[in-house]
């Protein structure tokens, strides 16, 4: 039974829209302007504490700090582990490849188009030990007196990690992989072990596929996705899996998407992760369809699934009776004690994005949880 409710359970990918105050020093702190730290810090706080309650108001029962305190869901290590410098890592998407004006406004996203993402050019150690901590201080003392079903804190993948920091100095994918999983070992356990559910965020899994190794054939990629689920699981060795969740997804962006890898290719490689909650798309129009792969793939015994049921790169909010459809026809199909209702992805993926309206973000959250009500009158009566 997920997380031991007899109900629908609501959840989200991690990131919510920040404060505007918040991003405009943010912005500054990563293009090299001197910025109070101190204030930073206390802003930070105060952003987690107001956006904890939010999520609460509009009946999230699984809340996070919003990545209040990250540039961005993967960037954010650079400031916390060595051997990152140089130039920035170029990306090449493939679906845009074909659509360069719409590549042009893509990638001019306030957000994205000041991301950094030096290349590793030394070897990787621990700069900043206590900025986990940080976090969990911030999520632990916006949750004091608040009754919520339980809480997780977001963190890059060793996969996700390569995909945007370029290896220019490792001999090898592999030695790159899990000197990244070594160095994020001590992230992932200090959430676990302070009682606070781990997501790892895997965008390699599925977004590798058609920019870090578009030029693979479908198996060569399966062989390097199977590696990253191993490093993964090296760095989450001592956590227990009912401790951790991983998101997986195709990119948070408004681009085609039809060179996406099918769910159908990846859901296997997906489920030999230690994690034993696994999030993914399946509301946007690409993915939506991919529910019926559980008609022909069985859960694994101790998984369990957190569908996307409201989009994250539309302004439209989701009706309520929407929602309980698609909750309710992977509940139909897994078991109802195996679903959590969830975004596609984050609301913002990177500082200063914009894709969907803040004040439409709480409403979409709000009609999810009313979604997850009418499921679970559906499922459990009342």
């Amino acid at each position: 039974m997920a997380y031991g409710f007899e109900r629908f359970v609501t959840t989200h990918t991690g990131s919510l829209p920040r404060p505007d105050d918040l991003i405009g020093t943010m912005f500054a702190k990563e293009e090299g302007v001197p910025v109070d730290r101190a204030a930073l810090a206390a802003r930070i706080g105060q952003a987690v504490a107001e956006v904890v309650k939010k999520q609460v108001e509009a009946g999230v029962d699984l809340v996070s700090d919003g990545e209040m305190s990250k540039p961005s869901y993967a960037t954010y290590v650079k400031d916390r582990l060595t051997g990152f410098n140089g130039t920035s890592n170029t990306f090449v998407y493939q679906d845009l490849a074909e659509f360069p004006n719409l590549a042009k406004r893509v990638f001019g996203d306030p957000g994205r188009s000041r991301r950094r993402t030096p290349a590793c050019t030394a070897p990787i150690e621990v700069a900043d030990p206590a900025a986990p901590r940080a976090d969990i201080d911030n999520l632990k003392a916006a949750l004091t007196g608040v009754d919520i079903a339980g809480a997780f804190l977001s963190a890059a993948s060793p996969g996700v990690i390569s995909l945007f920091f370029r290896n220019d100095h490792y001999p090898s994918q592999e030695a790159y992989l899990f000197a990244i999983a070594e160095a994020m070992r001590g992230e992932y356990e200090a959430i676990a072990t302070a009682g606070v559910t781990v997501q790892i965020d895997c965008p390699d899994l599925a977004m590798g596929r058609h920019i870090q190794y578009a030029g693979l054939s479908v198996g060569e990629f399966r062989k390097q996705a199977r590696l990253h689920v191993e490093a993964l699981n090296h760095a989450l060795a001592a956590i227990p899996p009912e401790r951790a969740r991983m998101h997986l997804c195709w990119g948070n962006y408004e681009g085609p998407h039809h060179c996406d890898v099918p769910l159908a290719q990846i859901i296997d490689i997906a489920f030999e992760a230690r994690p034993a909650t696994i999030s993914f798309e399946a509301a946007n129009p690409r993915h939506a369809h991919e529910w019926t792969l559980f008609e022909r793939v069985k859960l694994p015994e101790g998984k369990i699934i957190i569908p996307g049921v409201i989009e994250s790169k539309s302004n439209f909010i989701e009706h309520p009776e929407l929602i309980a459809q698609r909750i309710s026809r992977y509940a139909n199909l897994v078991g109802r004690d195996n679903v959590i209702a969830g975004s596609d992805c984050g609301f913002g993926t990177w500082v200063g994005q914009a894709a969907v309206d803040p004040d439409v973000v709480w409403a979409k959250l709000s009609a999810m949880a009313e979604g997850a009500r009418l499921a679970t009158k559906q499922f459990w009566g009342g």
